[in-house]
């Protein structure tokens, strides 16, 4: 009582209004994010790809947890398997940009507790004694544009959220083991395939002697075909490491009938493209 109280009084001194959709928020230490705002963003829980996560539009697989998608039954990714919280669209999405190119990195603390919500779901991540989190690198060039690397912002969020509720206090953020070292043509517009191959050998490991016999989990923001993920995963596993897992806050595809969540997709990298 005492703490919403206090919150309340500080969002009547100091108000702020939700960077999502602009009304006044009546509490404080919310992130600019209004409680509305905060509720809808909700997680993908239906039926999804054993290995990839691919959210599935349909139900009948849900009573098969070793379902494979068609991509993943075809080429088979370099990760183990991958887990998203939730749909690329709305909120999530907002929330998402706004970290990326509105230049608000405490966005990344909202983020990642919605990354620690999916790990303490999978009973494969609670087992790990000493696990190794890892951020999707970016290359040089474009982190000294837009400042930071957000894979890394979540990724040490991630750990936060996860000690803070007790699970696994010993973990690791590896922020510099994996390094881009060459900058990949855009990926927007092309194909699988083409994105396989763009990103292949992109990625290097810089200490190999810190990943060989270690489980890793790989972090980024949006994961849509998988490509990048399963590059990063190829470097790590052939420097040693013995299984390498991979979330994302957010799973955008053209798979998924949403015609406005694979707009947004598209629309989203030519401004990262840009920048």
């Amino acid at each position: 009582m005492f703490r919403e109280l206090t919150q309340s009084l500080l969002a009547v001194v100091l108000p702020s209004n939700c960077s999502v959709c602009g009304s006044e928020i009546q509490e404080w230490g919310a992130l600019g994010i209004c409680r509305a705002c905060r509720e809808s963003v909700q997680p993908w829980e239906g039926s999804v790809c054993a290995r990839c996560g691919l959210p599935l539009a349909t139900t009948w697989p849900g009573n098969s947890p070793d379902y494979l998608c068609g991509v993943c039954r075809i080429h088979p990714f370099h990760f183990d398997w991958a887990r998203v919280y939730g749909l690329y669209g709305g909120v999530l999405r907002q929330c998402i940009l706004q970290l990326k190119f509105g230049r608000r990195e405490r966005m990344a603390q909202r983020l990642g507790l919605l990354l620690g919500w999916v790990w303490q779901r999978q009973q494969a991540l609670l087992e790990l004694e000493s696990p190794m989190i890892v951020p999707v690198p970016l290359h040089p060039s474009r982190e000294q544009v837009r400042g930071f690397n957000q894979s890394c912002l979540l990724a040490r969020a991630l750990a936060k959220s996860l000690r803070r509720a007790r699970f696994n206090p010993r973990l690791q953020v590896e922020a510099s083991l994996l390094a881009r070292v060459r900058p990949t043509t855009p990926q927007t517009g092309l194909s699988l395939a083409a994105r396989r191959e763009n990103v292949r050998g992109g990625f290097r490991v810089r200490r190999p002697e810190r990943c060989r016999g270690r489980k890793i989990v790989l972090v980024d923001d949006v994961m849509t075909t998988g490509s990048t993920l399963s590059a990063c995963a190829a470097a790590l596993k052939a420097a040693g490491a013995r299984q390498v897992f991979a979330l994302a806050v957010a799973r955008s595809t053209p798979q998924f009938p949403d015609a406005s969540v694979a707009l947004a997709a598209e629309v989203d990298a030519r401004a990262e493209d840009r920048t």
